[in-house]
């Protein structure tokens, strides 16, 4: 706490630590990096203790970052398969065998629900504590091993079936006629938070070079302060 406290005083002209929305998009940011990287590894078919490692963090910070709020469907969906994923690969490494690349049962797959906080019931084994720092995109996984398939233990699926690149399957509307320089719309706080908050996240990608995710929430939030309406 103390560390935390310094940190804070330290930081105190990063907006990051000073702006919720700024850190928020911050967070699900850096979950959205370590997801993605995983997910690809996973789908390469590179099982090791750091694909692991990164599906275990971003669920983690993804529980962090409902402290700023209620979490949309999407990130819930990948919170919900990034631990299933965590636990499944432990196992299969533990006992092993070869985990199945990709969601189970392929990406055509029908969407299944289930209980968020325990996508995997039925794994009693689950890892260790998150990465001890941010090199976790740095690590080089060994490449697979040569053994059997082993399919998958029958475990509560996630409906996220995620891609493997960053692109977002929103699909901005129609400009509004409304948004031209003569006309305006009435906006509320909330809405007015919510378009600056699309706005940082935007910034935030940039700060990646994520221009896709820049230019969907700038997308969004263009439209949201064209129309009211949050798409």
């Amino acid at each position: 706490m103390d560390w935390l406290e310094n940190a804070k005083k330290s930081g105190a002209s990063e907006e990051a630590i000073t702006n919720d929305v700024v850190a928020q998009a911050h967070m699900e940011n850096c979950g959205n990096r370590l997801f993605l990287w995983a997910d690809k590894e996973d789908r390469a078919a590179h099982f090791n203790k750091n694909v692991v490692k990164a599906f275990y963090t971003a669920g983690v910070i993804y529980d962090v970052c409902e402290t700023f709020g209620e979490l949309s469907v999407e990130v819930q969906e990948q919170r919900k398969y990034a631990k299933w994923k965590a636990a499944y690969i432990h196992s299969c490494l533990k006992k092993g065998e070869t985990p199945q690349p990709g969601p189970v049962g392929g990406d055509d797959e029908e969407d299944l629900t289930g209980d968020v906080s325990m996508p995997v019931p039925q794994q009693p084994h689950q890892p260790g504590p998150g990465p001890s720092g941010p090199n976790v995109m740095g690590f080089q996984p060994p490449p697979p091993a040569a053994s059997h398939h082993q399919p998958p233990p029958a475990a509560p699926a996630s409906p996220y079936q995620p891609a493997p690149a960053a692109a977002s399957s929103y699909q901005p509307p129609a400009p509004a006629p409304a948004a031209s320089s003569g006309s305006s719309v009435s906006l509320n706080f909330d809405q007015i938070a919510k378009a600056q908050k699309y706005s940082k996240l935007a910034y935030s990608a940039l700060n990646y070079e994520d221009v896709p995710t820049a230019v969907v929430n700038l997308q969004k939030a263009l439209h949201l302060l064209q129309t009211g309406v949050d798409a």
